[in-house]
């Protein structure tokens, strides 16, 4: 028989979060090792559960999640979300303008299937979400990454992304809060990618995922807010982090602005909506009871919540160690540092994270796979409490001491 390979459209998709380096700590798994997971940000294994009134209430209404729903989603969710957004001051947000999907990750495919066509560009940032990036390559578009600026807080460079449009692009993402560098944009920055996109009639698609998680002074702006009634904003959000259920996989998708200059994209984005009938319908109902409920979230950014004090310490600790580098996260879950080439003169990142793996049975994520550039980088997962994250940034540093230059 013929070998059977994979579609062609899938040779220049990467997703090195869940890659190559997730398959050797499976193998060292079944060998009987203990892997301490700090790859993704999967908040259940280290003892973040959702609140207990979100799940009585999925049970509660499971009864009613047997059949299919509207594609587009619950009436009931749509409208909780259409009124979180308005309360936040988007006053005109219906629940026309909502989509609820499987998880962010789906509307983010569902979007750029339907808006890219073969040649497209797209501009993402770097480091990025690597799904952006592997989503746009699948669509047949092309990411153009502007980076973001280490020296500067990780702020994108404004006039570097205005200076990367061309004729073919048609798209900006934002990440904010930031994943993986912990970001938080200010009204400024904000303010200048909406004027952008405006000036260059763009769309702008805003992953807002983190936009509850954010520490000490960092305030999170809604890239709709300012994008007004003459930019198209996509905005995507969900349960999985501040509502600690990741595996409900309830996100959804806000549309701002000219809607009806959008009549044609979003024809398509509904079309796509109910080729895959509706999301997960028990998952839909807890969306209502978490926005309109108690955000429980609060207490774990605060000075001794446990996200806030575990970002706090994994940030200092990893600043300790000789050749590391790593700016203090403003928000999210996550810690980006930079490995000094003079100190670490790696070349290959990811056999680097492999046999930190390999010696330590730590698992973290390298920099080049969220889109970085040079192999200098790593993401950390900072879920593990205080006790668990001291010891693991202590592990990569007796790693790190057999590296030096």
């Amino acid at each position: 028989m013929r070998p059977i390979t994979q579609a062609k459209k899938l040779r220049h998709v990467r997703y090195d979060v869940r890659g190559p380096i997730l398959a050797e700590a499976e193998r060292l798994e079944a060998e009987g090792h203990k892997i301490l997971k700090l790859n993704i940000g999967n908040t259940a294994p280290f003892g973040f559960e959702a609140p207990a009134q979100i799940t009585q209430g999925m049970i509660h209404h499971l009864p009613d999640s047997q059949g299919y729903s509207d594609s587009r989603g619950i009436y009931s969710a749509r409208t909780a979300v259409a009124q979180y957004y308005q309360s936040h001051g988007l006053t005109e947000t219906t629940v026309e303008d909502v989509f609820i999907g499987n998880g962010v990750s789906e509307l983010i495919q569902m979007v750029l299937t339907a808006l890219v066509d073969d040649g497209d560009e797209i501009l993402v940032p770097a480091p990025d979400y690597p799904l952006w990036t592997g989503a746009v390559t699948l669509t047949g578009g092309t990411p153009v990454h502007y980076r973001c600026d280490e020296s500067n807080g990780w702020n994108p460079d404004l006039e570097e992304i205005e200076a990367a449009i061309t004729d073919h692009t048609k798209a900006i993402v934002v990440i904010n809060p930031n994943n993986p560098t912990g970001a938080v944009y200010s009204e400024e920055i904000v303010r200048g990618l909406v004027d952008i996109a405006r000036r260059h009639e763009l769309v702008i698609m805003s992953d807002e995922i983190y936009e509850k998680i954010i520490f000490d002074d960092a305030v999170h702006h809604h890239t709709a807010t300012f994008a007004g009634t003459d930019v198209l904003c996509l905005t995507f959000s969900g349960l999985s982090k501040a509502y600690r259920a990741c595996g409900y996989r309830a996100g959804w998708l806000m549309i701002s602005g000219p809607k009806h200059e959008a009549q044609d994209f979003l024809e398509g984005l509904t079309l796509l909506a109910n080729m895959r009938m509706c999301s997960n319908v028990p998952g839909q109902h807890a969306i209502q009871i978490a926005l309109g409920g108690y955000q429980s979230i609060t207490e774990y950014v605060v000075p001794g919540g446990r996200f806030y004090e575990q970002q706090k310490l994994a940030s200092r600790l990893l600043n300790e160690i000789p050749g590391v580098s790593c700016v203090e996260p403003r928000g999210a879950l996550y810690c980006f540092p930079r490995l000094d080439p003079e100190v670490y003169p790696i070349e290959d990142d990811q056999a680097f994270v492999i046999e930190l793996l390999r010696t330590k049975k730590i698992l973290v994520t390298h920099g080049t796979g969220f889109n970085w550039p040079e192999p200098d980088h790593f993401r950390l997962v900072t879920l593990p409490d205080t006790g668990v994250l001291t010891e693991a940034i202590g592990r990569i540093g007796e790693f790190l001491a057999t590296k030096r230059h």
